[in-house]
Parts: C-alpha cells; sequence; structure tokens
C-alpha cells in the first residue's frame, strides 16, 4: 500500500516520508523514532547529537558558494497524534502507518497520517540527503513530545544551536507564512464518588456519540464542530432532570489536542420510564444531529438496551458534574481584537472519563493572550471546584509573538510572490507551535512557519495534498537559496 506513495513527486521527500511513518512514534514513546533519526544522520557522515531530553540535532556544511550565508535551523517535531477510528483494528505501539493515495490526496487507513509533522520531518531529511541542493550551513533540528506537552522544546537549553533563522515546518496550509502562535495549558479535574448498587426496577442503556469529524483542538476550534464529550452530557442531563437517569460509567475523548469524536456511556433508567425515555431521547438526538448536519453530516448517536451496570454513581455527585460539565466553556471564549479572524483565546473538553469511584476531566485551553488564558483557566477550575473536583493544571507553555518586522519573513514574502504570482498569507494561527518556547533560550533567532496544506490533523481524516506538496518543496529550495548573507 505505501509502494505507490515512494513514486510521487518529489519522490526524496515522500520516499523519507514513508521511512518516517514505518517506524512507530506515538508522543511520549519516541525511543525508536529518535533511534532512526540518529542512524539516519550518521548514515550520511553528519555530526548527529542528542540532548538529555530526547531532541535530535544533525549538522550539515553549507554547499559550495553558500558559506557566507547565515546558518538556518530547520525545525520539525517527531511525534504524531495517534487517533483511528473506532472499528479500525490498529495498534500505535507496533504498527507502522498505512499509507493510500486518493486523488490529489495522501490519507492513511482509518487513522491519523502523521502528516502533522512528518512532512516536515521528511523535507528535512530530504535536504540533508541531498547531494544537489543548494543551501547555507543548516542544523536539523528534530524535537519530541511536541503533541503532548512540548517537553521537548522545553528542555533545549541555550548554546546548542548556532543558526540566526528558524525555519519551523509545522504550518499546514500552504499559502500562510506563520509569524505567531497561541500557548496552551492543560486543565485537569479529578474527584471521587461512592459508587452504588442499582437499585430494582432499573433497565440499562447505552448510548454512543460517534461518526464527528473531530479535528485539531486549536486550528479546527473554530469551525463548531461537534464535541463528542458536550453532545453526551446534553443527552445525559436531559434524562436525569426529566427521567432520573443515573450514570455507571462515561468512556469519552482520547487526547487533549484532538476535538473528541467519540463517547459512550451506560446509564439506568426507571422501568416505568421505558417509554417516554426513549421516546424523548430520540427526539433531542435528532434535534442534535439536525444542528450540526452541516458540519458534522456523519453523526451517529445511538441508544440501545443492554444488561443493568453493577453500580452507578452517588446522585449528588452526578447531578453536580453532568451540570459542571453543561457549564464549563468549550470552543472559541474570545476572538483576537489585533488580529482579523484569529482565535485568541479557547478551551476543548478533551476527555471524560467516569467509572469506578472516580472522575477525571481533561481540558487544554489555548490563547495568544497570556491573561487571556489564565482569565479561561480560572473559569474552568472555578467551574469544576464547585462540584468538589481538584483542579491540577500543567503543561503551561508561551505563545509566540509576530515579529512583522522579521528579515526572513522579508525574504519569504518576496520569493512568495515572485514564485507564484500573489501574496502569501501572513499571520499567527490558534495552534501550539514550539516557536515561543524556542524563543525563550534563543530570543535573536529568527523566527518563521510554513508548510503544505495537511487538512484534518489530529483526526482519522487528515490528509496531505500532493500539489500542495510540490508547491511546498518548490519554495523550501528557493528560500534555502536565497538566505541572507551573514
Amino acid at each position: 500500500m505505501n509502494s505507490e506513495i515512494r513514486n510521487i513527486e518529489p519522490q526524496a521527500l515522500w520516499n523519507k516520508f514513508a521511512d518516517l511513518n514505518a517506524v512507530p512514534r506515538p508522543s511520549k514513546k519516541e525511543e525508536r523514532v529518535i533511534a532512526f533519526m540518529k542512524e539516519f544522520g550518521e548514515s550520511l557522515g553528519l555530526i548527529t547529537e542528542i540532548d538529555k531530553v530526547g531532541n535530535v540535532l544533525i549538522k550539515k556544511p553549507a554547499t559550495p558558494g553558500m558559506k557566507d550565508r547565515k546558518t538556518v535551523v530547520m525545525q520539525s517535531h517527531l511525534d504524531m497524534v495517534h487517533q483511528k477510528n473506532a472499528d479500525t483494528q490498529f495498534d500505535f505501539d507496533s504498527q507502522g502507518i498505512e499509507m493510500y493515495i486518493d486523488n490529489d490526496w495522501v490519507r492513511a487507513n482509518g487513522t491519523t497520517l502523521g502528516a502533522d509533522n512528518g512532512l516536515g520531518v521528511a523535507t528535512i531529511m530530504a535536504i540533508l540527503e541531498s547531494t544537489e541542493l543548494i543551501h547555507p550551513a543548516i542544523e536539523a533540528l528534530f524535537t519530541i513530545d511536541e503533541e503532548t506537552g512540548m517537553t521537548g522544546a522545553m528542555g533545549l537549553e541555550g548554546g546548542w544551536l548556532q543558526g540566526d533563522i528558524l525555519l519551523n515546518l509545522d504550518t499546514e496550509e500552504d499559502d500562510e507564512i506563520g509569524v505567531g502562535c497561541a500557548g496552551g495549558i492543560d486543565v485537569t479535574a479529578k474527584r471521587t464518588y461512592k459508587q452504588e448498587v442499582v437499585p430494582e426496577g432499573k433497565i440499562g442503556y447505552s448510548i454512543s456519540v460517534k461518526g464527528l469529524n473531530g479535528g485539531h483542538s486549536g486550528m479546527d476550534i473554530h469551525k463548531g464542530l461537534g464535541n463528542a464529550n458536550k453532545i453526551m452530557n446534553r443527552l445525559l442531563f436531559d434524562g436525569f432532570e426529566n427521567f432520573g437517569l443515573q450514570v455507571s460509567e462515561i468512556k469519552g475523548g482520547s487526547l487533549r489536542n484532538a476535538i473528541p469524536r467519540e463517547s459512550f456511556a451506560l446509564i439506568t433508567v426507571d422501568a416505568i420510564q421505558e417509554e417516554a425515555f426513549e421516546f424523548e431521547i430520540k427526539e433531542l438526538i435528532k434535534t442534535i444531529k439536525n444542528e450540526l448536519v452541516i458540519v458534522d453530516p456523519k453523526l451517529d448517536i445511538e441508544i440501545k438496551k443492554t444488561d443493568l451496570p453493577q453500580n452507578i454513581m452517588e446522585l449528588g455527585v452526578q447531578e453536580g458534574i453532568l451540570k459542571a460539565l453543561y457549564a464549563a466553556h468549550n470552543g472559541v471564549y474570545t476572538m483576537s481584537a489585533s488580529i482579523s479572524d484569529l482565535v485568541e483565546t479557547s478551551n476543548n473538553i478533551a476527555k471524560v472519563t467516569i467509572g469506578k469511584g472516580e472522575i477525571t476531566i481533561e481540558c487544554l485551553t489555548r490563547s495568544s493572550v497570556e491573561s487571556s488564558k489564565t482569565d479561561l483557566m480560572n473559569k474552568l477550575r472555578a467551574t469544576f471546584e464547585l462540584v468538589g473536583c481538584e483542579v491540577t493544571t500543567s503543561g503551561d507553555y508561551p505563545g509566540w509573538a509576530p515579529n512583522m518586522d522579521s528579515p526572513i519573513l522579508k525574504v519569504m514574502d518576496a520569493l512568495y510572490q515572485e514564485l507564484y504570482g500573489e501574496k502569501a498569507h501572513v499571520a499567527a494561527c490558534h495552534a501550539g507551535l514550539e516557536c515561543g518556547i524556542l524563543g525563550q533560550n534563543y530570543p535573536d533567532m529568527d523566527m518563521i512557519s510554513f508548510g503544505p496544506t495537511i487538512l484534518g490533523a489530529h483526526s482519522p481524516d487528515e490528509r496531505a495534498s500532493i500539489s500542495s506538496v510540490q508547491k511546498y518543496w518548490k519554495f523550501v529550495k528557493e528560500i534555502l537559496k536565497n538566505i541572507p548573507k551573514n
């Protein structure tokens, strides 16, 4: 299946992407891909180093005639988001990604593709391996764990890099030159509860929410996509308010940086309420589907009778949690007042796990303004603390403030217009990029982010445009030729 990918132009890039996608590389489990990159660098006879957290640095000298140019750091992250469809049998810890061509798109078979940020990694690998491309001295920086905490960028020490310019290859629209990004923080609410034995006179149901598009919890948060956790909570809240529904367990979402696509719950209701409950919830399901028919036309919500669960939540805790999840903000919180159409602050209620006496709710809050990020974090904290949860925060990372006077921006902006006859879209994004963190230890480094068009990142619908990669590859080569002199 992957062999056809190797024949796409530019073959140098797609072959490296296929090599990379054969290596399992989940966040926080990057040992194999670190070893893969180390072997790759050393096989080329290039200086290859690994720092104490696992970031890989490969250095390549300038080609003839380019030694007087500024040194460029080309940077991408090694890890990828692991998401799959519920009916896809796949082990991310042991299997390579299965890819196929669909017209102008490269896709994966029921899983995320890893184009985020594998195409960036493959680009740098192709440049390192090339004996023909013209370029200045390159420091190829491959960071780890970007997707679940940016611990690679956070652990990168000052002084390791000598470059003057950083090209981050992690933007997902080929007409965009990125000059800024949002920061983020993980918000986690936990508490315990007493399990109660299901009393007599109850019947059990399973509820499933599936078929949502999901997507990147930063780049796609403004699209109004359905959040499986919020949809499930709406169903449970209605059933509780009107029919005394009681929850046995909930399992919704998977990763903080992915809009949750699926949620599953086991519940009970009084047997005498069976007919009225089923009628009410089926009407609500129709309403929700109608609300989301444009953005999530494949939404599938099912309710089925099932065996009675052994235990249910104590009623008081259940009422509080359902109300807190209803009140907790999800989606866009504020839009930027300074940059048109840019989401400033948002939250993703990413994962809800309830069962066996324990409750865990995981969110990712993003903002390009630190005070607004703190404000929304406190709003969430207050909401969950009111119902007895202990709320903790972790993984706090800064945003990247735009520098519109950037010298490399001027070079790239002019080159883009020369190559394609139109101006690039110079913008900040609502995703988290590593530039803000790297800039803390390298404040004088001139930074830009760009990349090919990738849609559906962080979901099994992730796909990369073949024609866009060709466009982007041409742009990369011209940028390297036109790096300013020292």
